[in-house]
């Protein structure tokens, strides 16, 4: 059962591709998956120390040898695909498309900005919610699939029997699931939701694979969850950039911006809620908690970090916290942080 999902158990931009980077690192996967579209990016640290902000590859590509495979699940955007290959310096032996992938066109996009999604629930207005709509309209009256287009065409790949090839031989495949637990168009705040489920069951469903075939599930939460610019849906406890900075001892102007749009998120305080469901939902092998130096940029050795992950956190969660984030290429075990015993 050699597969490693990650998913995200608030509203995104947990951290999931910093995590997924580690895993496929620690685990020697041979294959990295994302599945989804390009309305959310994911963030890892390469060899040189260099950042990768990417939208459409699984960031955890940046492992050494290891192939990004975009299975049926996914969207592909041509133009954001070929760019990021290219930056990355990937060729087709690094970079598998399944021919049966969503393809996101000019006019998916044109038509989410019509609709007027970016004002209404907080759309990054990507194209990849159309793309999947008219998937299932169209059904073959207009070129959709990535293997209709041409500059995709190196890289296609019978991604189904790649992975389950892999599975067979008991080779390790992380799945790097996009966005978060509270977006998922099933449990989330609808409508304030995404197309998909973004359960660990519904991504390796979206690559191809069996859920029996699972046997590693990290569920990636943030100290301060958020949500994406606009009327984006209900984020409980929703404070200022500049109240996090205060409390913090960051600088005073600290933001963050979203990857697609590049417009300021909403921020709220750790609502314990969300994260019980989706525990509850994906039952994860362990739990990261991300952006610590938000409680604290002392880092580890602060009490307010202890005090934060033990009373705000564990308790109200009901489960205990496995590795911790202080920044974008930074986890350690709890047990550095609050003791074997604690």
């Amino acid at each position: 059962m050699p597969i490693s999902i990650v998913v995200g158990g608030q509203y995104g931009s947990e951290g999931k591709g910093k995590v997924a980077l580690e895993l496929a690192r620690r685990q020697d996967a041979v294959a990295v998956v994302r599945v989804g579209g390009t309305n959310s990016g994911h963030t890892g640290i390469d060899l040189d120390g260099r950042r990768r902000a990417l939208r459409q590859l699984p960031v955890s590509v940046l492992a050494p040898n290891t192939v990004a495979v975009l299975p049926p699940g996914a969207l592909v955007d041509p133009d954001i695909f070929l760019d990021e290959v290219r930056s990355l310096g990937l060729g087709p032996d690094r970079v598998y498309v399944s021919p049966a992938a969503s393809l996101i066109m000019a006019e998916d996009k044109a038509a989410e900005s019509r609709g007027g999604l970016m004002d209404r629930i907080g759309s990054t207005g990507s194209g990849s919610g159309a793309a999947l709509a008219r998937r299932m309209m169209a059904r073959g009256q207009s070129t959709m699939l990535a293997g209709d287009h041409g500059a995709l065409w190196p890289y296609l790949k019978d991604t189904e029997t790649f992975l389950a090839d892999l599975v067979d031989r008991g080779a390790r495949i992380v799945i790097e699931g996009s966005q978060g637990f509270g977006l998922s168009l099933l449990h989330g705040d609808y409508p304030f939701t995404t197309t998909r489920d973004t359960t660990a069951v519904a991504f390796a469903a979206e690559a191809g694979l069996s859920a029996f075939d699972i046997d590693d599930v990290t569920l990636v939460v943030r100290s301060y969850p958020i949500r994406v610019a606009g009327n984006s849906g209900p984020l409980p406890g929703e404070i200022t950039w500049s109240e996090i900075a205060n409390q913090a001892g960051l600088p005073a102007d600290y933001l963050e911006l979203t990857t697609a749009t590049k417009k300021v998120r909403r921020v709220g305080r750790f609502e314990p809620g969300i994260v019980r469901r989706a525990i509850r939902m994906n039952r994860p092998t362990r739990i990261v908690l991300n952006h610590l130096d938000y409680v604290s940029a002392d880092g580890p050795s602060s009490s307010k970090v202890v005090d934060f992950i033990e009373r705000t956190v564990e308790g109200p969660i009901g489960r205990k916290i496995d590795l911790l984030g202080f920044g974008p290429d930074n986890l350690v075990a709890r047990s550095s942080v609050l003791g074997s015993n604690a």
